[in-house]
């Protein structure tokens, strides 16, 4: 299957306006040895039109017997790894320099992007590809108080650049960041209850909005930049990895914005992977084998500008 936007995946010609050097480490600790562990990982950025992977490198401690790198089915790159030495601690380290081009300055101008929402939903031989993005999740997550929640940011005959920009701002207004309120396995319907959660929650509740109508919407993982550029403000989701939200546009574009920052996307985030939800591109999970009865994570993330302009690196 070939990925709904590899049409666009192509390195483009536009100036860099940001040079990144990511270093993403996590270290598990258990309370007892752990004889063999598994894992699958989602840490190496991908190359789009509006960035470019110059390198990229995981290094695991232990080190493992085996690994391989593959592509999955949405064109992220994707790492599976064994560690059959004995071990207490495994740590996995990401270090990546990626380029960033930002989005294209008049995708707002274009007429594409001003037609109706209505008229937004993928079809036809150039949205086929993009139907994946629209159907539910299993178990669904669109409910009648998600329509509720939706219905309010897309009223009949609205340019659908404006009703993804209201429902960024009204989901940034309405619900609280706050860390470790929710889990990798909260429900869309209990973030809209509790009115709070944290950037994959938001990202997973705005998805869901756009579903119920039709639209086509997807789940980005990826960083920010741990330091805002002069006079702009830190963002919230720094320090760690991020998520954000995008939405197919006719013309076989995709518009990306961040409900919990409330804006869209630019040459500050980058892009490491996207799929359905973020079930398809967790950073890290696996299997171990251990009789250890508690375990501690302990995540890192640091994403420092480096200079455009200095000496190439071999690509990805």
């Amino acid at each position: 299957m070939t990925d709904p936007s590899a049409a666009g995946d192509s390195i483009t010609e536009r100036p860099v306006l940001r040079r990144y050097r990511i270093t993403h480490r996590t270290t598990y600790t258990y309370s007892d040895a752990v004889s063999s562990s598994y894992g699958r990982c989602y840490l190496l950025p991908r190359d789009t039109e509006e960035q470019r992977c110059v390198r990229s490198a995981v290094e695991i401690s232990p080190a493992p017997a085996d690994r391989s790198v593959g592509e999955d089915v949405y064109g992220n790159r994707d790492l599976y790894f064994q560690v059959s030495t004995a071990h207490e601690t495994l740590v996995v380290t990401s270090e990546s320099e990626v380029e960033v081009y930002g989005p294209e300055r008049n995708r707002l101008d274009s007429p594409p992007a001003n037609s109706r929402w209505e008229l937004s939903r993928p079809v036809g031989t150039e949205g086929a590809l993009a139907q994946d993005f629209v159907l539910d999740l299993q178990p669904a997550e669109i409910s009648d108080a998600v329509r509720d929640y939706a219905a309010v940011s897309f009223p009949p005959q609205r340019p659908l650049v404006d009703a993804v920009v209201d429902l960024t701002s009204r989901i940034h207004r309405d619900f609280q960041y706050r860390s470790g309120s929710t889990s990798v396995s909260t429900r869309v319907a209990e973030v809209l209850a509790k009115r709070s959660g944290v950037c994959q929650d938001f990202a997973r509740l705005a998805i869901a909005c756009l579903r119920s109508h039709g639209l086509a919407a997807r789940y980005v993982s990826g960083y920010l930049e741990t330091q805002p550029p002069p006079g702009k403000e830190r963002l919230v989701g720094v320090d760690a990895t991020h998520a954000w939200a995008a939405v197919w546009m006719p013309g076989d574009r995709w518009l990306a914005f961040d409900p919990t920052n409330d804006q869209l996307v630019d040459e500050r985030y980058t892009v490491v992977a996207w799929g359905r939800d973020y079930a398809d591109v967790p950073p890290l999970r696996g299997v171990i084998y251990t009789e250890a009865r508690n375990s501690t994570i302990a995540v890192s993330v640091d994403v420092a500008p480096v200079d455009p302009l200095a000496p190439d690196q071999p690509k990805c």
